[in-house]
């Protein structure tokens, strides 16, 4: 992070991956964008964990789906199929043998077993707010007023919205984001892959999640 800058501006996340979370918890004022064209097979509405047979991603259905299109402050939440008991499901089945899922579990489980959330970007902040709180991280996350394109952002904001990104060649290049290794579930089948869904962190760290979010920023 440049040390003149104390804004970070991030796209809406479903369990975003531990870069976006670190992002959070090092600047001092944190922007959601709320007004921009929904991209998709981003992580706006997906994440990815580590099962038994590898990564795994979790998508959240949208109304409209391949289709969708418009501000991402519109989209809505699909629910023709079951998703969200399927991904508590393969949440439960990944994590269970984790050191703090039994502690954490109680806090998430409501998002898939009670409610249904009308929109994407409101399921993300709220889900979002819980992990923040499980953590003990004290913060407030405004939404965007307006959209600014990419070359149009006020100089003291630092823009993530579109390089932080499920697929390699979309994502960009993060010269203060040096994740470490930690203790994964599958470590001994899969080797240690970093930059997992927050879910993967917090299940296998617990407390430490702060300390080791601090940690990779350089």
């Amino acid at each position: 992070m440049n040390d003149q800058r104390s804004t970070v501006l991030l796209s809406s996340a479903y369990l975003g991956p531990i870069q976006y979370f670190a992002k959070l918890i090092s600047y001092q004022v944190r922007y959601i964008e709320y007004w921009e064209s929904y991209l998709k097979q981003s992580y706006r509405n997906r994440t990815i964990i580590l099962a038994a047979n590898g990564s795994m991603h979790l998508i959240l259905p949208i109304v409209d789906g391949p289709r969708a299109k418009g501000p991402i402050k519109d989209q809505k939440l699909a629910y023709n199929h079951p998703w969200q008991q399927m991904h508590w499901r393969s949440i439960s089945s990944a994590y269970n043998n984790s050191p703090f899922f039994e502690y954490y579990s109680d806090d998430l489980a409501s998002f898939y077993h009670q409610k249904k959330w009308k929109f994407l970007i409101d399921f993300n902040f709220e889900i979002q707010n819980t992990i923040i709180k499980a953590i003990n991280y004290d913060c407030s996350i405004n939404f965007t007023e307006e959209y600014y394109p990419q070359e149009m952002v006020p100089e003291r904001i630092d823009d993530f919205r579109y390089s932080i990104h499920p697929k390699s060649h979309k994502q960009g290049e993060d010269l203060s984001f040096f994740p470490t290794a930690y203790t994964q579930v599958f470590q001994e089948k899969w080797g240690f892959i970093p930059n997992l869904s927050i879910l993967d962190l917090l299940f296998n760290e617990g407390p430490e999640t702060i300390s080791y979010l601090k940690s990779c920023i350089r």
